[in-house]
């Protein structure tokens, strides 16, 4: 029998998070506290540097910025696209500091290469919050994620608890993101512990849809029996997968024989589409509206001077340590399947 799907219910997840947080500390439930470095008020112009808008993800937390900046009041200036390439975004924030900004929030291509362009804001006395991607090291007042681990962990389960036996393929982020990597070994780990008839099979595909494409073609050339799929960025990887299998007739909706299971990664509107059609199982919605959100709370808050704890939020998450020493509040990040698919609370539902 199938493992049941865990239910989305975002009311009474707050409910219990804050109920939770009650019984912490003030300042543990905050997560902020005033510094004496303040002397801003959290005003000034405030650089946003995106890794790409090749992806509907991307483009979605782009079209959000504006108007969570408006809400959060923040004067944020028009984002600058570093296409996926990152030296072009060492170069895009080093111009963003030229331009006198007073804070900035990145999502980072790389998560090593980025710690120059973090060392050169600090000197400058720029604050930084970092989105989706949690730096290796450097200087960030916070990293505004989900658990990139839960992701695999969550990936792993649903495809173990449809799948019994046989062969699954991952199709992989950039392993230089730390996403890539988390996501990878997470998914790995947990199969080889929990699901030990089901072989793993792997294509890193650095979040570019060409390489999936191609690698998926000669990978199900080679082995046509495979019944899971894991993608690590349904943004990228949903259209070339779907078109890819079904070139070789092998896209089979759920419940007819020979279906391949899918289970995708970011909310984006095409997956919760291609569940409702059958031609996907489940995506884990990871929020790009509270990435913009929260991205610009927390530049606003950094701006003014305050500084950060660990402890449960008022937003349905948690900030916690990593073992670098940054802090992130790990949003988050619901299991979608065809029983929640329709829920207005969806990031994917809201976009027109």
């Amino acid at each position: 029998m199938a493992k049941e799907t865990p239910r989305f219910t975002p009311r009474a997840a707050r409910t219990a998070a804050v109920a939770a947080c009650a019984a912490l500390t003030l300042s543990a439930c905050g997560s902020t506290e005033d510094t004496a470095s303040g002397d801003g008020g959290g005003d000034g112009k405030v650089g946003v540097v995106l890794p790409l808008l090749t992806s509907p993800f991307w483009q979605s937390y782009n079209a959000y910025i504006p108007k969570m900046a408006k809400s959060e009041g923040v004067q944020a200036m028009k984002a600058v696209n570093s296409n996926s390439d990152p030296a072009q975004q060492i170069t895009d924030i080093n111009n963003q500091l030229n331009q006198d900004v007073k804070g900035l929030v990145v999502a980072p291509l790389d998560s090593a290469a980025i710690s120059a362009s973090l060392e050169q804001a600090e000197r400058k006395g720029v604050p930084v919050v970092a989105v989706d991607v949690a730096p290796e090291k450097g200087k960030v007042a916070m990293v505004v994620r989900a658990n990139n681990v839960a992701y695999g962990k969550n990936a792993c389960d649903y495809l173990g608890g449809q799948v019994w036996n046989g062969k699954v393929v991952q199709i992989m982020g950039d392993l230089t993101s730390v996403n890539g990597r988390e996501r990878s070994e997470a998914f790995r780990t947990c199969m080889k512990k929990k699901y030990a008839d089901l072989e793993v099979l792997e294509i890193p595909a650095k979040w570019e849809s060409d390489t999936a494409a191609s690698k998926l073609d000669a990978l199900l050339n080679a082995h046509p029996d495979i019944k899971g799929i894991y993608l690590q960025a349904g943004g990228v990887y949903l259209a070339p997968t779907l078109q890819t299998l079904r070139s070789k007739g092998m896209l089979k909706k759920v419940g007819e024989k020979g279906h391949i299971t899918i289970v995708s990664n970011d909310g984006i509107p095409a997956e919760l589409a291609a569940i409702r059609k059958g031609q996907i199982d489940a995506t884990i919605s990871q929020p790009a509206d509270a990435y913009a959100k929260y991205g610009m709370f927390y530049i606003k808050a950094a701006m003014a001077g305050k500084t950060f704890k660990p402890g449960l939020t008022d937003h349905n998450s948690e900030v916690v340590k990593l073992p670098n020493g940054m802090l992130e509040d790990q949003l988050s990040a619901p299991l979608v399947t065809k029983e929640n698919v329709n829920n207005p609370d969806l990031w994917g539902n809201t976009v027109k």
